[in-house]
């Protein structure tokens, strides 16, 4: 039986992407490949951060006690873990669930887009302020559908430029959901809003991070 390490798991609310405001149980995992400038749970990838192990059963287990039917998996990088395949397969085929996996861009998710309709993708572009962006893996650009979500995160105008020509590449627009957030503190949502105006930016969602405005933008387990 497969073990993954487990920082969190709580039920809450989605903060932001297409299940933002909905009920959903989070599975945060131990560790992530990047270092983004802005990381709001570097603490997650800390040589020191307790974990508790779980089989892939203990999660699905956990899931089905909370009866919450949105998943989030998220850390952390959730795709750096062996066997997730083997978790997701056995969480897809619990009823009514539906499985999100929020992962950096850095993993590769091709191998992974086949295994269950009930599974999205929330795949961040890591934009110049990350200070991540060469780390990009770009086939995954290519292979979200409309199940899926792209996602920006911003703090000035290089970064909003980046993006646009990201979202034109790649006819993202197009083809999925695609959301630019700001890096909390750094950058007005208004900025953002009025960058969407001037460039026409039809089919951009602008969001903000839902739970940094009810609870402490540093509160974990929220």
């Amino acid at each position: 039986m497969a073990e993954y390490k487990v920082v969190e798991k709580f039920v809450s609310i989605n903060g932001e992407g297409m299940k933002a405001g909905t009920l959903a149980v989070f599975i945060r995992f131990f560790g992530c490949n990047l270092r983004c400038s802005y990381c709001d749970t570097l603490w997650a990838s800390s040589p020191d951060c307790p974990y508790d192990i779980m089989t892939e059963d203990d999660i699905v287990t956990y899931v089905k006690e909370t009866g919450v039917h949105n998943v989030t998996l998220t850390g952390g990088e959730p795709l750096l873990r062996d066997n997730m395949d083997i978790l997701l397969k056995k969480l897809s085929a619990l009823p009514d669930i539906f499985i999100e996996i929020e992962t950096n861009g850095s993993v590769d998710i091709r191998s992974y887009k086949s295994i269950a309709g009930n599974i999205s993708f929330t795949l961040d572009y890591k934009l110049p302020y990350s200070g991540m962006e060469d780390k990009m893996f770009m086939p995954d650009f290519e292979a979200v559908d409309k199940n899926d979500t792209v996602k920006f995160v911003a703090a000035g105008k290089d970064d909003l430029d980046t993006m646009k020509e990201i979202v034109e590449k790649y006819n993202l627009a197009n083809k999925t959901n695609v959301f630019i957030s700001p890096v909390f503190g750094e950058i007005e949502p208004v900025t953002i809003v009025e960058y969407m105006i001037d460039n026409k930016l039809n089919s951009v969602k602008m969001q903000l991070q839902m739970h940094k405005f009810i609870w402490d933008p540093n509160q974990k387990g929220v």
